[in-house]
């Protein structure tokens, strides 16, 4: 059944919130804990719709998994060669950080396995994996570049240096998790940093990976060792509330236990830029993931351009961003984004769509947006009703933007905010916003 948002105008947000798991991490606790030796147990997993599929995939490889229960979930490991051929194609729902990382993941097993999605997913690209895990010695074909994937029965990989053309923690992950398989030293070179999640657990799984500035190498044929892993909550989700309560007069509501990964926390940095009112409180380590408190309180916001350096570091940020940037004194310019034309949705498309809707006209570009914000108190947004596009991160940032418009705001499409966020209209509502949600 199709759903959507209704959200009604203005109002502030308060009190104390914690919102789900970090999808990148839960995703990655699965994989690692599956190719592990013994029992890994995680907490704090992100019980949603894309990290169920990741869980469905391995236990279809022959990996017992127990839970999600109270966000828990127990991992019998199957050790680093202990996968076996699936029955059935491995269905990753709409999670492109799921099939990307299995690409890699698949890469190195002697057995062949097909990966497939929802609509959304197949429309997403898959060859820029592909392509370097094929210098790799892997075998795999793709749908024009596109899902469905077919990874072949691999006779061996070969460690490869690999220079990203892009900016991409997903391609840097299944170059690394192909590499446990591959005879040599896998060597990735980043352009720009990206997230570091792969990294961090991989370490905690006990393989060694080493960082040297942009380079990240690990040696083929390491063994893991099961683990505990604590997943904080997710920046990425805490982003709507961090500008909701930054654009709503009178708001100031504490975020608990959000992860603070220094590869992650563009949206911060780039809302402290904005003249933002975010403290950083009770800094503390959980399952090698730094996180702390964020307490956020409304302040006046003016526009800024983006640096490039922090555009990696806020990727899935942006709907959320755009909204604070149209709330904003002056203009914004976001460049260097053209990554967020290749997401869920073509999501520079998709919010201008969006805040057109609501009746914010914005200006995109081929990498990015322009966008000259009104400023003030005042309502920014007019009522309206805007398309999410199937798009979790544009059904919740449009959302968002009601606590500035003079009228209802309504958004359709929002099924697929279960994806990331599960519970977000009852967790949005005891925060402060007057949200619905229809045809649940």
């Amino acid at each position: 059944m199709s759903r959507s948002f209704r959200v009604g105008p203005g109002g502030r947000l308060s009190g104390r919130l914690r919102v789900p798991g970090d999808k990148s991490i839960s995703h990655r606790a699965v994989m690692l804990g599956a190719i592990a030796e013994g029992t890994t147990r995680i907490s704090g997993f992100l019980s949603g719709a894309d990290a169920i599929s990741t869980m469905n995939v391995f236990r279809a490889l022959g990996v017992r998994l127990e839970g999600p229960v109270d966000d828990g979930v127990t991992v019998h490991g199957v050790g680093l060669h202990g996968l076996r051929a699936a029955s059935v194609v491995l269905d990753c729902g709409n999670a492109g950080t799921a099939m990307r990382l299995l690409m890699g993941l698949l890469a190195g097993q002697r057995f062949a396995s097909t990966l497939v999605g929802d609509e959304s997913l197949t429309k997403r690209p898959m060859r820029r994996v592909a392509e370097p895990l094929q210098r790799m010695g892997a075998r795999i074909e793709t749908n024009a570049g596109c899902p469905p994937v077919r990874v072949l029965p691999s006779d061996g990989l070969h460690a490869i240096r690999y220079e990203l053309p892009m900016a991409s923690a997903q391609l840097k992950s299944a170059l690394l998790l192909a590499g446990l398989y591959a005879d040599g030293e896998t060597v990735v070179v980043e352009p720009a940093p990206t997230r570091d999640h792969t990294e961090r657990m991989l370490r905690a799984f006990g393989v060694d990976v080493r960082s040297d500035g942009p380079v990240v190498s690990l040696r083929g044929g390491q063994a893991l060792r099961a683990t505990t892993v604590d997943v904080p909550a997710d920046l990425s989700s805490a982003a709507f509330f961090l500008v909701g309560a930054s654009i709503a007069p009178g708001s100031d509501l504490l975020l608990e236990h959000v992860g603070i990964n220094p590869t992650r926390i563009g949206c911060l940095e780039i809302l402290r830029r904005m003249g933002a009112d975010i403290e950083v409180v009770a800094q503390r380590q959980a399952g090698g993931e730094p996180v702390a408190d964020l307490r956020v309180r409304s302040a006046p916001l003016h526009g800024i351009e983006i640096p490039h350096e922090l555009v990696p570091l806020a990727i899935d940020e942006f709907p959320a961003l755009f909204v604070a940037a149209c709330c904003a004194e002056g203009r914004t310019v976001v460049r260097g984004a053209e990554e967020l034309r290749v997401k869920e949705s073509d999501r520079i498309a998709a919010m201008a769509e969006g805040l057109a809707a609501l009746g914010f006209v914005t200006r995109p570009t081929a990498d990015g947006i322009v966008i000259d914000g009104r400023g003030g108190d005042d309502a920014v947004f007019r009522a309206g009703r805007g398309a999410a596009h199937h798009d979790h991160r544009i059904a919740m940032s449009l959302a968002i933007a009601a606590l500035r418009s003079s009228g209802v705001v309504e958004v359709d499409d929002t099924t697929n905010v279960a994806t990331s966020f599960p519970g977000f209209v009852a967790s949005a509502r005891g925060a402060g916003l007057d949200i619905d949600e229809i045809g649940a």
